[in-house]
């Protein structure tokens, strides 16, 4: 390691370096966080990406579930004040999901104690460009990102109507490579079996009508289905089963160290410790009622064969 010296140079945060030297900086206080709320016994979990942390806390009660959140900010802003790094409170905000029908009314979380505010608990949250509600539905954040992609299409009418113009064949190759990749961005949230998709489709479905519109230039009351055979577009719930059945293969092909692997298949990874909480943890009757991404990439691991692991041990020879 070299010696210590001054750096009067800093780092913007979009850089690749920024990553690293936040993982180094904040690692220790991670640590030294967990240890303390594991000596107090406060069942708090933490997740943290770069600048951005998460405190989840699973009560039935919600004064049991703030108390252990006024703790944990408060030993967390005593922390950050040791490591000379700041909380910006007009940034905290809190949120809880809930499974009931009836009338929802969560109370408030005081922290102007900790001269923080009083968060008023939000209907939606955003967390790395995904959006959440109470019941994971996940309405919102398919509303968001197709009315992101039609906003897209609107524009590039402006592209189409200039002097030469695009050909449809332009703009359908614009379509895939532009507007998809964001109308389905963190599609394996809610696109899973046994999952109620029916609303998420039909706003995908008026996303594509648009786009297809769009391409041809043809009137809005032309046949959708016509259209798109014209255009060459796939469904789109078929584009969905493709790719979803594509990143869940994928899945197999992650380290066995990995943690989507941990959860998955724990035995793989001996020192792994979301054994309590891996999908091998799982009585048969509680496997057939959990519903989720992994689930169905755990069902479809044995669709996979030895040429698809890399990981196996025909692939390593010499050991």
């Amino acid at each position: 390691m070299s010696p210590i010296f001054d750096v009067n140079v800093g780092v913007r945060q979009d850089s690749a370096l920024s990553f690293i030297l936040s993982a180094l900086y904040l690692s220790p206080l991670i640590y030294i966080l967990e240890k303390y709320l594991k000596n107090l016994k406060i069942p708090i979990s933490i997740i943290s990406f770069v600048n951005d942390g998460l405190f989840i806390s699973q009560s039935k009660y919600f004064d049991i579930s703030n108390s252990h959140l006024f703790c944990s900010y408060n030993i967390l802003s005593n922390l950050l004040k040791k490591f000379s790094l700041v909380v910006e409170h007009s940034k905290t905000e809190t949120f809880h999901f809930n499974r009931s029908c009836s009338t929802f009314n969560p109370p408030l979380l005081n922290l102007s104690l900790l001269e923080g505010n009083i968060l008023h608990p939000n209907n939606t949250w955003k967390y790395l460009g995904f959006i959440f509600n109470r019941k994971l539905t996940f309405h919102q954040h398919v509303n968001f990102y197709a009315n992101k992609s039609i906003s897209t299409v609107k524009c590039m009418k402006i592209i189409g109507n200039s002097n030469c113009g695009i050909n449809p064949f332009q703009k359908c190759l614009l379509y895939k490579l532009c507007i998809l990749p964001i109308v389905l961005y963190g599609f394996q949230l809610w696109f899973y079996k046994h999952m109620p998709m029916s609303y998420h489709l039909k706003t995908l479905g008026k996303m594509q009508r648009w786009a297809t519109i769009w391409i041809l230039g043809v009137f809005k009351t032309s046949p959708l289905y016509g259209i798109k055979v014209i255009v060459k577009l796939v469904p789109i719930h078929l584009h969905l089963l493709k790719l979803g059945s594509r990143s869940q293969l994928c899945t197999n092909k992650l380290p066995p160290s990995h943690l989507i692997q941990s959860l998955i298949k724990s035995h793989l990874n001996t020192n792994s410790c979301f054994d309590a909480v891996s999908l091998n943890s799982l009585i048969n009757k509680q496997y057939v009622l959990v519903k989720g991404y992994l689930i169905d990439s755990a069902n479809r691991f044995n669709e996979c064969f030895l040429s698809f692991d890399p990981w196996n041990l025909e692939f390593s020879p010499g050991l």
